[in-house]
């Protein structure tokens, strides 16, 4: 056996536990997820779960970094195919609709909003995960951040905002428009479309006049 397999079985171990608790926080919410569900979700015993997480809040928390980080990486991989077409640099492409089309991403499914959602609320209710919360979040700013001041400087872009203002009300909106299609029972492409029409809306308003007429 080589050095390397228990790493790999431990890795594998844990990213079960959190596909599992993630399906059974978004079901039932933290409070009544007990870790024995989350093990019998994922086919371990306690003792795996004990092995990987301190406790249901650790679990949770990782959780959260995770879901933020698949956001910004579906971002990232959007705005590569655009570059890789050649569309990122075309001079005549209108902002809005650029803007719109590395937006054009998979929105989030039902279950992955109700975790968000169960996540802000812990955050709420626990100061020590707020903090935690608002220290991921920041992250996904910041990361944001960038790609939309890479976009902005290959395509001469102005804003009417600081970059990090502007990628903090994308998340916000980006996050808000999901909830309210998750109430309304809306299906996953349904959502989509309403997180991407709603992000170019937003665009179009931050969009210096300069760069929002072209």
């Amino acid at each position: 056996m080589s050095d390397a397999e228990p790493t790999v079985r431990r890795e594998r171990t844990r990213q079960r536990l959190l596909d599992a608790a993630a399906l059974v926080f978004a079901e039932v919410g933290l409070d009544a997820a007990s870790v024995e569900a989350v093990c019998e979700r994922a086919g371990f015993t306690r003792g795996a779960f004990y092995s990987n997480f301190e406790t249901k809040d650790e679990l949770f928390l990782e959780l959260a970094g995770r879901v933020a980080t698949e956001r910004v990486e579906a971002v990232k991989a959007r705005v590569a195919e655009l570059e890789q077409g050649g569309y990122l640099g075309h001079a005549g492409s209108d902002p809005v609709s650029l803007v719109q089309s590395i937006l054009d991403i998979d929105g989030d499914d039902r279950l992955g909003i109700l975790l968000m959602s169960e996540i802000r609320i812990h955050a709420l209710r626990t100061p020590a995960l707020g903090l935690a919360y608002l220290a991921q979040e920041a992250e996904m700013v910041a990361s944001v951040s960038q790609i939309t001041s890479d976009i902005a400087a290959a395509n001469g872009l102005a804003f009417r905002l600081p970059v990090d203002e502007i990628s903090r009300l994308l998340i916000m909106t980006w996050e808000g428009v999901a909830v309210r299609a998750a109430m309304a029972g809306l299906d996953d492409d349904a959502t989509g479309a309403q997180i991407n029409e709603a992000l170019a809306v937003l665009a179009r308003l931050l969009l210096a006049e300069d760069s929002a007429g072209r």
